[in-house]
């Protein structure tokens, strides 16, 4: 049986992060040690997480900011941001999931989210009206 993963992670990657994204990911780690974890994350997160059916990409998106959040990752999150308005997420509603999890994650982790997301939702939708 071929295990199509890493395709099929590549193409839903490409789709939600766009294509400069994950050039860049990828062509930062080539030739690396980071290389092979680009292509696992790419197989496993991707190819397996993200193409199953119990929730649509719209939701994996909404977590994946609170997620983010949490970690305070907010390199990941600046892409995420952009993946989510990819997959039909609104300004309000990326706000509000930030908003939501700075109760759950405190003042500090919500301002640093909130600070990327911001610079991500000017350059993609402009300012807020």
């Amino acid at each position: 049986m071929t295990d199509n993963r890493y395709d099929e992670g590549i193409r839903i990657r490409r789709e939600v992060m766009g294509d400069d994204f994950v050039d860049a990911a990828l062509d930062r780690n080539a030739g690396t040690d980071g290389e092979d974890l680009q292509h696992h994350i790419t197989a496993t997160v991707w190819g397996s997480v993200w193409t199953r059916d119990g929730l649509s990409r719209r939701d994996r998106s909404l977590l994946n900011i609170g997620m983010l959040v949490a970690l305070r990752a907010t390199e990941e999150l600046r892409g995420h941001v952009r993946g989510g308005l990819a997959n039909g997420l609104t300004r309000e509603e990326i706000t509000e999931a930030i908003i939501h999890a700075s109760g759950y994650c405190g003042a500090p982790a919500a301002l640093s989210a909130m600070k990327v997301a911001q610079e991500v939702l000017v350059d993609e939708l402009g300012p807020k009206n």
